[in-house]
């Protein structure tokens, strides 16, 4: 028939070839038109056309069935079942031609044994199939009698050897032609494996019988078990991998030990031959004993003791890691559980030896480093991204957390995923998209090794094997492309994955504690709680009691966290504190889906998250009144400072949105409640340093001041009915916000300043400014959910005796004729905040002669700006403080600096214009570039300045109350010194070093102050 011609079935011939996917239409024309072929199936054309679509290979298919036909030919059964298994679209048709179509190797040991065809013809199961029976079958296969207690076969040596591996095939033939026809290849997958797992330790059984039949006594004298390792130990083999074994021997009674381990070793030896060298019929695969004790260098067979002693005293990390899939597969049954139950100990056991996760982590990192860089793309099993890291992942989490759980103790690596899952130890989410990619890696895996059974995890490059490939995995619409973007993804996946999985820091701290402690069994627990540094274990007992019990997956993940935190939190001055915000977070979250999630999966949440609540209480309180802000901790990127203008973008869209003055105001202070948090844990975890902390609460105040200025003036036009405001507003930010060096209790120094509109009436818009200076210091000082933002205005002209708001000429005039040297001095840090851009700029103007005044202060001036500052010392020092502790008025402290540079500004600012600057830092910088200040001198007051700073910040971060005296001196209190100390990152126990280095380091800029400000 010609590729023109009909065939009978709608369309050409050629044609529909073409569709079910051949690629070399003229040859597969020939392999229908076969003469051995069309014996078997007169009508091969019309028949097997259409079924070709479903097979990955047709062409390699028509090929396999015109050979099979040829080899049918001498026996007229076989041709018969041949052709009733090719007429009939059935599962029966579907098995030969999947077969044919996915594996040559397979369709060539067909073809040299036709019988086998009843495989693919009876209904016999395929996978699920006992143990016993899968081994009785290959046991009869030698000649061996199964139900003996030591099986020896009828015959030895290649006849034996022969026998057992067709018996193989013939079994491996049923399961593959099962796994073809699946329409769920990756749900199959474990019943696969664990049907080729079953059928090579059938093997390992036969072969032992056969080389039992090769000795005179057929080692009477010893018994040998078989453990299986790796894939076979976990029943979870390929269709083409080694089988890792160990082999374990006893002498029978009477005989000598070294005898039997002769005999023994020469079984061992038999085994391995029969399965893996030359024969008649093609060898299965190699029998592997390297993960012995000593491997390739350690004697082939071991007494139990021996293997005992070597694990008690010589074993590494990842023999142990190897162990955790021993399961006798072949051999003497109660010897081999009595293997596995001498070493199931040291198993779980070895996650308390010395870096034993560090060491695991590491020969991953090395397995990695050992594949050729031509094979590292096409990696399915050692590369990035391929099951090795799933592997390791899933025997890692088990081996830190299996000792005191052993609901994860499986072998099976999707069994252990889905207990870990189970268990709270990993996400559901995770483990399910881990098991996805896991099956999928593996089923391209089998694929590939099916199709000439080799041994072999490369992915293909040709374009026929990936089409093979996709097609066999039911990826035909998709095509290679499709596959290989899909395994792609999955690489990403799995490797994403796996660094979450692999390297929590959890891992490493779970693994140093001791079984007692990783239980928090009480008697344990409250041991260790008292040792640590917990001052009340009993009430920490209560705490750890209400976030475990039970048996919800909270309190699970909760087990596995809390016997590491406790340790994080004593590592903080206030470990029972850290403990308490800790319950107080958790019952305030722990409904939510993602927190204990995160705590578990997160790199450094957990450990960051402990060490913020047992070192402020600040945070503490901040992170209770918003749980949300848990997720902060992450990410550093999260935690550092906002800039100006993404606050202002936030409060505008809040204001934009508003249409209430209370609840829009509110949601201002909202945020700025939430920058406080946010830079107080920066602030704890070293995210931001230096006056980084400073600027971003300067920034938070300045958005919120200016947002409720945009309120205030609203609702005063409202008030009285005005569709534009009468006057121009303005807030000037002055003291440390005008300096932008708010800390955590710092109020908001600010002049109110406004300018009539033309035409207006001054009374009206003095009465309209009042209004909205008085609304905004109400709204941001009133009593509710959010913090308050005091607003002082107390620097104003005539202090408080003065108006609260002036106009920008009583400005002018004032400064014109009252302004005092302590103004001109507050003046240096005036920085417009909130308000008019242009009345800004005036007012800048304004004040520039008289903070920068030409040729700078007379000596009168200077001399009225030192007897004040000394006035301050003596009598606005609160009395009973020792001035050397005083962290803003004392000796070398806070205002000692403050006054000193900005005398050198009142003094030389207008010749310099860097001097020009309301920070201070930035001006003693300016001071020492100028030749104002020597380098050492600029140093030493820049040291005191900061340390005083950073002392009264961190007073208030430890003790959590931004508000009273406390936070302005250095604490007497050993405790609260100890919790400074360790806020602003010294080391546990160096409340003294604080003490010292801020007395010498005060004393140092006194002495500077003394030489410079008050010559």
């Amino acid at each position: 028939m010609s590729t023109a011609t009909a065939d009978g079935r709608g369309g050409s011939l050629a044609g529909r070839l073409t569709r079910a996917g051949v690629t070399d239409v003229a040859r597969a024309e020939r392999m229908l038109a076969d003469a051995a072929l069309l014996e078997v199936l007169p009508d091969a054309a019309a028949v097997l056309a259409p079924p070709l679509a479903d097979v990955a290979d047709p062409d390699q298919a028509l090929l396999t069935l015109a050979k099979l036909a040829g080899a049918v030919r001498s026996s007229p059964a076989e041709q018969a079942l041949l052709r009733e298994i090719l007429e009939q679209d059935d599962e029966r048709r579907a098995r030969l031609l999947a077969v044919a179509g996915a594996s040559v190797a397979l369709g060539d040991t067909l073809v040299a044994h036709p019988a086998n065809l009843h495989v693919l013809a009876d209904s016999e199961p395929a996978l699920g199939v006992p143990v016993a029976d899968v081994r009785a079958e290959l046991l009869r296969a030698v000649g061996a009698d199964p139900r003996a207690a030591v099986p020896v076969a009828a015959h030895g040596g290649r006849e034996g050897t022969d026998a057992m591996r067709r018996a193989y095939r013939t079994r491996l033939l049923r399961v593959a032609a099962a796994d073809l026809t699946s329409r769920d290849p990756l749900s199959r997958l474990p019943g696969v494996a664990a049907a080729l797992a079953d059928l090579a330790g059938a093997a390992l059984e036969a072969a032992l019988a056969v080389a039992r039949a090769d000795l005179d006594d057929h080692g009477a004298g010893v018994r040998l078990a078989v453990i299986g390792m790796g894939k076979g130990g976990g029943r979870e083999l390929n269709y083409v991998s080694d089988v890792d074994v160990v082999y374990v021997a006893e002498p029978v009674d009477g005989v000598d030990e070294s005898e039997a381990l002769a005999v023994g070793a020469r079984l061992a030896a038999g085994l391995a031959r029969v399965c893996s060298t030359s024969s008649g019929e093609p060898a299965l695969w190699p029998v592997d004993a390297a993960l012995r004790p000593e491997g390739k260098d350690g004697p082939l067979v071991r007494t139990l003791a021996s293997h005992k002693a070597y694990y008690e005293r010589w074993a590494k990390t990842w023999e142990f890691q190897a162990l955790l899939k021993a399961r006798p597969l072949a051999g003497d049954a109660a010897l081999g559980d009595e293997y596995v139950a001498m070493t199931q100990p040291f198993v779980w056991a070895a996650v308390q030896r010395d870096h034993f996760v560090e060491d695991s982590q590491a020969m991953r990192r090395r397995v990695e480093q050992h594949v050729p860089a031509a094979e590292a793309d096409r990696q399915l099993k050692l590369g990035v991204g391929g099951l090795r890291d799933v592997e390791f992942t899933v025997q890692l989490l088990q081996l830190v957390h299996g000792r005191a759980d052993d609901s994860i103790r499986s072998s099976s690596t999707l069994t252990a995923l889905a207990a870990l899952a189970a268990g709270g130890y990993v996400g559901r989410e995770h483990a399910a998209q881990l098991a996805v990619c896991y099956r999928l890696l593996r089923v391209l895996e089998h694929r590939i090794q099916l199709y000439r059974m080799r041994r072999t995890h490369l992915m293909p490059t040709a374009e026929a094997d990936l089409r093979r490939l996709a097609r066999s995995i039911g990826m035909r619409a998709e095509g290679p492309d499709g596959l290989v973007d899909r395994w792609r993804t999955v690489r990403r996946d799995v490797r994403r994955l796996h660094e979450e999985l692999f390297y929590r820091p959890l891992l490493p701290a779970t693994a140093q504690l001791s079984a007692e402690e990783a239980s928090l069994a009480p008697d344990a627990a409250r041991a260790r709680l008292a040792a640590i540094g917990y001052r009340d274990p009993a009430g920490s007992m209560r705490h750890i009691a209400a976030l475990t019990e039970g048996v919800s997956r909270r309190a699970a993940i909760q087990r596995q966290l809390l016997p590491v935190m406790l340790g994080w939190f004593a590592d903080g001055p206030d470990p029972d504190g850290g403990l308490l915000a800790f319950r107080r977070l958790s019952e305030e979250l722990g409904t939510t889906h993602w927190y204990l999630k995160l705590l578990r999966d997160s790199g450094t949440v957990a450990q960051r998250l402990a060490r913020v609540l047992s070192t402020s209480r600040y945070v503490a309180d901040a992170l209770t009144r918003s749980p949300e802000s848990v997720t902060w901790l992450a990410e550093d990127s999260e935690l550092e400072p906002r800039t100006h203008a993404r606050l202002s973008a936030e409060a505008d869209a809040v204001l934009t949105r508003a249409h209430e003055r209370v609840p829009a105001v509110t949601a201002l202070r909202g945020l700025r409640r939430r920058e406080l948090a946010r830079t107080a844990a920066a602030d704890v975890l070293d995210v931001v340093t230096g006056t980084g902390a400073s600027q971003s609460l300067t920034v938070a105040a300045d958005v919120v001041l200016a947002g409720t200025l945009r309120v205030a003036l609203w609702e005063a036009r409202q008030a009285r009915l005005l569709d534009e405001d009468p006057t121009r507003m303005l807030i000037v930010a002055m003291g440390r916000l005008g300096g932008r060096e708010v800390g955590y209790s710092s109020d908001a120094d600010v002049l109110f300043v406004h300018d009539p509109l033309p035409g207006v009436d001054a009374v009206l818009a003095q009465e309209f400014a009042l209004s909205v200076a008085t609304e905004v210091r109400a709204l941001l000082g009133a009593v509710g959910p959010e913090p308050v933002l005091a607003v002082d205005a107390d620097l104003r002209p005539e202090g408080r005796n003065g108006p609260l708001v002036r106009s920008f000429d009583s400005y002018a005039e004032y400064y014109a004729r009252w302004s005092s040297p302590w103004e001109s001095q507050a003046l240096l840090r005036a920085r417009p905040v909130a308000g008019d851009d242009g009345l800004a700029g005036r007012f800048v103007e304004l004040v520039a002669p008289l903070r920068y005044p030409a040729g700078g202060i007379d000596a009168a001036t200077v001399r009225e700006v030192r007897r004040i500052k000394a006035r301050v010392e003596s009598e606005r020092l609160p009395r009973g403080v020792d001035p050397a502790r005083h962290l803003k008025l004392g000796r070398g402290g806070i205002s000692d600096v403050e006054w000193t540079v900005q005398l050198l500004q009142l003094l030389h600012a207008h010749d310099v214009p860097d001097l020009r600057t309301t920070g201070t830092l930035d001006a003693l910088g300016a001071a020492e570039r100028a030749g104002l200040l020597d380098a050492d001198d600029a140093r030493v007051l820049a040291d005191a300045w900061l340390l005083a700073s950073r002392v009264r910040d961190a007073n208030v971060l430890w003790s959590g109350r931004p508000e009273g005296a406390h936070a302005d001196v250095l604490p007497h209190d050993r405790q609260a010194l100890a919790g400074v100390a360790r806020v602003m990152g010294y080391p546990a126990g160096s409340a003294g070093e604080l003490e010292e280095d801020y007395l010498r380091t005060a004393r140092r800029a006194r002495a500077v102050v003394e030489r410079v400000f008050y010559g």
